[in-house]
């Protein structure tokens, strides 16, 4: 079933990153006693199909240095084929990701698609689709740490606020205009799987498509302080 919403039903969402005056040991499960102090973003749909998706949480904090995310994914049928260093082999995987917007606008912006072998598919773009999968994040300023299990997958990733700033990224105001997502592949074969696309946001569009500027939410980096 294809869902179709008028544009002035498009939903603006915020999440609130606080801040901790340490840095998080990420271990690609996210046991760093620091993210309970977290917020938890539960608020995740499936906007094109009339039914539930499977639980998706994020959370995200930030230190003076870094940037820190971390997704938890129920998932009881993980799809991630192809070699360990394939960057491309993320496409046909399970993954989350985030997308960042430059100065509120797609010209460019930056994507991390994070699968639950830890690897990254890094690229840069512009509006529209206008792709470079050449690209990577700076080197040295993102590091990435998975893990599987029974109930689905972790991913951790801790990204340097100077890579941010260098890809103009992190906004005068200290917010970040950034995409939620998730890609949750479905075997359908021994060889074959749909995907049902997953978002923090409900896009403006009658098709799966992330790359369009309503599929954005606002991280806001708070000073309130985690002990």
């Amino acid at each position: 079933m294809i869902l179709i919403w008028p544009q002035d039903e498009v939903e603006i969402k915020t999440y609130e990153v606080k801040k901790s005056k340490q840095e998080i040991k990420i271990d690609g499960k996210g046991s760093d006693p620091l993210w309970a102090q977290a917020g938890l973003l539960t608020d995740f749909q499936l906007p094109w199909r009339d039914e539930i998706a499977q639980p998706t949480t994020f959370r995200a904090i930030w230190t003076d240095s870094s940037l820190f995310i971390l997704y938890q994914a129920i998932d009881h049928d993980i799809v991630a084929p192809g070699p360990a260093l394939d960057k491309r082999g993320v496409l046909p995987s399970d993954r989350v990701e985030i997308f960042f917007k430059v100065k509120n606008e797609m010209d460019p912006y930056y994507c991390l698609e994070l699968d639950p072998r830890a690897r990254v598919l890094d690229y840069k773009s512009h509006y529209y689709r206008q792709t470079d999968f050449e690209w990577s994040w700076p080197s040295g300023h993102l590091t990435v740490m998975a893990n599987t299990s029974e109930e689905g997958y972790t991913v951790e990733a801790k990204i340097s606020l100077q890579s941010l700033r260098e890809l103009e990224v992190i906004n005068p105001d200290n917010t970040i205009d950034a995409g939620l997502f998730r890609g949750d592949f479905i075997r359908t074969g021994a060889s074959t799987s749909i995907v049902k696309w997953i978002s923090w946001i409900r896009p403006d569009s009658d098709k799966p498509d992330f790359h369009i500027p309503s599929a954005f939410g606002k991280l806001t980096l708070v000073d309130q302080k985690i002990p």
